[in-house]
């Protein structure tokens, strides 16, 4: 008996590390596929932006910032997704990797690069304020004695808490920009400042509600990067190698023109 169902039994065991085999070749195959899916790299943008980054009628982004990225991604050769993600929340969905890349009007400053690595400047901006027609200021220290509004977390909230203290009440943060410029139309604040890209196209766009434009010598140079988690060598040398072509090409300057017409790179 034990002889004439050994041969069935082997058969069997030998059918069963077959099919064990098998699965484990699909398992194989399912990892290699989670690997080749694992290099869509997420960008997060701040969508309420404009004209670097806003929301169509469909819900995507499109900008300045936006065509920047596709264009480096594709000379890069990287496939991306891009996301809204509120410009407070970037720097820490970036740390904890929810976020790949960074794309976002970001100036590139000592403090940020022990966080977080930079490519090379895409854009080269300055601070601006937008105030009422009928405002007598006329440099930035004038603001010192009134409410002075800003986006939280950027350049301009630092150089406005440089002005008047870290602490100060006069220092009114707001999580977008379109709500910070909202505030100057109600009044509820007498200024905002913010980079020159923004606050030129809010003004454009907005003939009938008597703000002007000052422009202070005082506001240094920012420069934009592209950032990614500190010591990801080998993403941020492929986006620098992605915006040394699209500068070699002429595609930055016609993105550039696209958006910003009347201004020099």
């Amino acid at each position: 008996m034990k002889q004439r169902y050994l041969p069935a039994l082997t058969l069997a065991l030998l059918c069963s590390l077959a099919v064990l085999a098998g699965c484990g070749k699909k398992d194989s195959n399912a990892a290699a596929s989670a690997g080749n899916a694992a290099t869509e790299y997420v960008v997060g943008a701040d969508g309420a932006y404009a004209p670097f980054a806003s929301e169509n009628e469909q819900k995507e982004l499109v900008g300045f910032d936006i065509d920047i990225m596709k264009a480096v991604a594709d000379k890069a050769g990287l496939k991306i997704r891009i996301v809204n993600t509120p410009f407070d929340g970037l720097f820490n969905a970036l740390s904890q990797g929810d976020r790949d890349i960074l794309i976002s009007t970001i100036t590139i400053n000592d403090q940020r690069r022990q966080t977080m690595d930079f490519s090379e400047p895409y854009f080269v901006a300055k601070q601006l304020i937008v105030l009422p027609s009928s405002s007598k200021v006329a440099k930035f220290e004038d603001l010192k004695t009134l409410k002075i509004g800003v986006q939280s977390a950027t350049t301009a909230d630092e150089a406005a808490q440089n002005l008047v203290g870290k602490n100060s009440p006069s220092v009114k943060r707001f999580e977008s920009m379109p709500l910070a410029f909202q505030e100057l139309e109600g009044g509820g604040v007498d200024a905002v400042i913010g980079d020159n890209g923004v606050v030129t196209n809010f003004v454009k766009n907005n003939p009938g509600k008597s703000f002007r434009i000052v422009n202070d010598p005082a506001f240094p140079k920012e420069y934009y990067g592209i950032a990614v988690k500190k010591g990801n060598a080998e993403l941020l040398a492929k986006l620098n190698h992605g915006l040394d072509q699209i500068k070699a090409d002429g595609t930055q300057d016609r993105i550039y023109k696209k958006y910003f017409a009347d201004e020099k790179l």
